[in-house]
């Protein structure tokens, strides 16, 4: 069972750090983790999904409430969200196959955003599972390198992941 976290953290040096020593203490097994800025200065966002099979997503949340740097958290996996992941994947390819990569990238709403001599570049963004579907396509036409950022979410409409209804963050 997976648990989507988002936690509003203090925009200073160290603070991933406390974050994933917490995790690593406590042995929380973190399935992705991603970090941005907010649109509020000096407040940095963090998307936190945890495995919480051996571990109640409410632990993990007041364990993330005790750090200092830690502003907020909110488990938003019951709450309606948009939730998206980016993958870039670089693809063997000569000129005789690269049609039918973009075909495939077409059919996923992804693009090509760069063309090598002997491989293409996708770019994707989507759900986990549609970018599963795109990389197991991919796979027997031989990927080279893919990075995935890891799940971003974002509670749909206009209360934000904190609970404020405002749309100022305070």
């Amino acid at each position: 069972m997976k648990h989507t976290l988002v936690a509003l953290v203090e925009d200073k040096p160290g603070v991933l750090n406390r974050v994933a020593s917490l995790f690593r203490r406590r042995s929380f097994n973190i399935e992705s983790l991603t970090v941005g800025h907010t649109h509020e200065p000096n407040v940095s966002r963090m998307t936190i999904v945890v495995d919480t099979e051996l571990t109640a997503p409410h632990l993990v949340e007041a364990n993330l409430l005790k750090l200092v740097n830690v502003i907020d958290v909110h488990d938003v996996s019951n709450a309606p969200t948009v939730m998206r992941d980016l993958a870039l994947i670089k693809v063997q390819a000569d000129a005789g196959s690269r049609a039918e990569i973009a075909q495939l990238a077409d059919i996923f709403r992804a693009k090509i955003v760069d063309v090598a001599p002997d491989s293409v570049m996708v770019e994707v963004t989507g759900d986990e599972d549609k970018i599963d579907g795109l990389v197991e396509l991919l796979r027997p036409r031989g990927i080279i390198e893919m990075v995935r950022t890891g799940q971003v979410a974002m509670v749909r409409g206009a209360v934000s992941a904190n609970g404020n209804g405002n749309g100022n963050g305070q």
